[in-house]
């Protein structure tokens, strides 16, 4: 039997000393079809290990429907990186950030009334106990002394930044043991003293989450944990990117060197990210330090293996550096080819809203109220007679609302921009189109609400009445012709193998597209995404099909599909 366990200075594999050298993939963020390609590039790069989180809103999206097929197989990634002859580590939260919306716990957990989130409360506790019972009949098996590959298990996730109930820690561990997890456990937290001694146990090994100064790191790690080996399970090698902002990137020599410097010290190291994959459709996250601050589509983050798949000039600065500590393949995979270039005609099908359907309520609902798991809702209420133009004011937006009065767009509300009023004319008929851009994945602001919160007034007098109607994406259809304004646009286009395409959307207002139904995800004309991310398996030899729902103004009726990738402008 196969054992890995701790030892007085270093991880043990069957007694013997052994350096984890890892890298995350999250198999939700890629298609499943590209999974072993990206293992076995990560494995070229000098991996001895993957990495990956557990997303409960993936596989729980309505409470009590478990899916763990498909996308959400991670029995499958498992064994696939295991023919790979790559260890495994598996960190299923409850609670991952990721940038992914809610941080992975599911809308319907964190809209229950009284829930009580990462901490020992009842309710929360017996939802989670369900959900970790659910993810370990996938892992226990595949665990390393039972003849699979992994290796370790995180508990929870950077959880000295939030909370610091020991009771809630020690019930996930008590679950977690009871489920048959035999393998060492860990916990993660920014290497800073009150975070670590919040975030553990001392049943449970820390390790730390930076992206330099690691020397420093380490020493303030080694503080916390006197004994055993030290170890970076997220060491930050990029970053993420958000609407309006710019395209993040780091210096693939001074990152390589971080990482020598942790290699050298003998400490066990996760790469976080070594590809970050794609936020297809709406399954970005948020951030809100003052600021509400979206995600965009692509999760590139600036990785060794870019989003497509490819190794950039950070794979082969940190295969140098590995190379000096592990044996790397001889095998390394080629440049990103560029993609085919061509322009598909699309045709102007009118606006795509539906009707009012919803039935009244005395003030606006939330998505929540709903049960609505899509990034839009229209709202309708009628309009008391005014003499003329007259302020509407709004609680708060979450998170951007476009404002139309007896059809006609009027303006448009945005929570980044701490909007909440505007002038509207005198009319009969409001219709509000509020989109859910994200939902935050940090801190307090889990799980809060969608839509329009705290009521709507006019002229200083609450607007009573209303009614909302969820916005299914994938039964749009166009209601007229014309491309003016919100609109739908169809257009067909041959291939005569799939490849992998890149979606120029720089022509476009704001939208999310879709190709051959795949819903590739959300664009916008604001910084810093210019192009989506097409992976080959949403397309076939011969006729393919491309649908973009646009919300606000398309310049063009043209589909440009370009050679490379465009992700913004960098820091200058």
């Amino acid at each position: 039997m196969t054992t890995f366990t701790i030892g007085e200075t270093d991880f043990l594999l069957d007694g013997e000393p052994f350096q984890v050298i890892s890298g995350t993939l999250h198999y939700f963020r890629i298609h499943p079809e590209h999974w072993a390609d990206r293992i076995r590039t990560a494995k070229a790069m000098g991996l001895n290990t993957i990495e990956t989180y557990v997303a409960w809103n993936a596989h729980e999206p309505v409470r009590g429907q478990w899916d763990a097929t498909g996308w959400n197989d991670l029995g499958r990634f498992l064994d696939l990186v295991a023919a790979e002859g790559l260890h495994a580590i598996v960190r299923p939260g409850p609670y991952i950030c990721a940038e992914w919306h809610n941080g992975g716990l599911p809308v319907w957990l964190t809209s229950t009334p009284g829930i009580g989130l990462r901490r020992s409360e009842p309710q929360y506790l017996a939802a989670v106990t369900g959900y970790l019972e659910r993810v370990y009949e996938i892992v226990a098996p595949r665990q390393i002394d039972r003849g699979g590959n992994v290796v370790l298990v995180q508990i929870e996730n950077e959880y000295g930044a939030y909370g610091s109930d020991k009771d809630y820690l020690r019930e996930l561990v008590r679950v977690t043991r009871d489920a048959g997890i035999t393998v060492p456990l860990t916990t993660v937290d920014q290497p800073m003293p009150w975070m670590l001694e919040n975030g553990s146990l001392p049943e449970l090994h820390l390790t730390g989450s930076f992206g330099s100064r690691s020397a420093e790191r380490l020493a303030t790690l080694r503080e916390h944990q006197p004994t055993g080996p030290l170890m970076c399970s997220e060491f930050w090698d990029g970053w993420f990117d958000w609407w309006g902002s710019i395209h993040h990137t780091t210096d693939p020599a001074a990152s390589a060197h971080d990482l020598d410097v942790l290699l050298a010290a003998g400490a066990s190291v996760n790469i976080y990210m070594v590809h970050g994959g794609t936020n297809f459709g709406t399954t970005n996250g948020a951030n809100d330090k003052g600021r509400f601050d979206p995600i965009v589509t692509s999760y590139d983050y600036d990785a060794p293996i870019d989003e497509s798949g490819h190794p950039t000039a950070k794979f082969h600065a940190f295969r140098e550096v590995i190379a000096k500590y592990a044996p790397v393949p001889a095998d390394v995979p080629g440049p990103r080819p560029d993609a085919p270039a061509f322009e598909v005609a699309l045709s102007g099908e009118g606006d795509w809203m539906p009707a009012s359907t919803g039935s009244s309520t005395e003030a606006p609902v939330t998505f929540e109220e709903l049960g609505h798991l899509g990034p839009l809702v229209r709202y309708d209420v009628d309009l008391p007679a005014t003499d003329g133009p007259a302020p509407l004011v709004v609680g708060e937006v979450r998170d951007l609302a476009w404002i139309h009065v007896d059809s006609a767009p009027v303006g448009r509300l945005s929570r980044s921009l701490h909007e909440r009023a505007l002038v509207i004319p005198a009319g009969s008929r409001l219709t509000v189109l509020v989109e859910d851009q994200g939902r935050v994945n940090y801190a307090d602001r889990l799980g809060e609400p969608k839509g329009l919160i705290g009521g709507v007034t006019l002229d200083g007098a609450a607007l009573t009445g209303w009614t909302a109607t969820p916005v299914d994406l994938t039964t749009a259809t166009g209601a007229g012709t014309g491309s003016a304004g919100r609109s739908l646009l169809r257009g067909t286009f041959d291939l005569d193998a799939p490849t992998d395409l890149f979606l120029d959307t720089a022509a476009w207002g704001k939208g999310f597209a879709f190709v051959n139904g795949f819903f590739l995800g959300r664009y916008w004309q604001n910084v810093p995404q210019r192009t989506l991310y097409v992976p080959a398996p949403v397309l076939r030899a011969g006729a393919n099909e491309i649908v973009v729902l646009e919300l606000e103004q398309a310049a063009e009726t043209v589909a440009r599909f370009v050679a490379a990738p465009s992700l913004g402008p960098l820091e200058e």
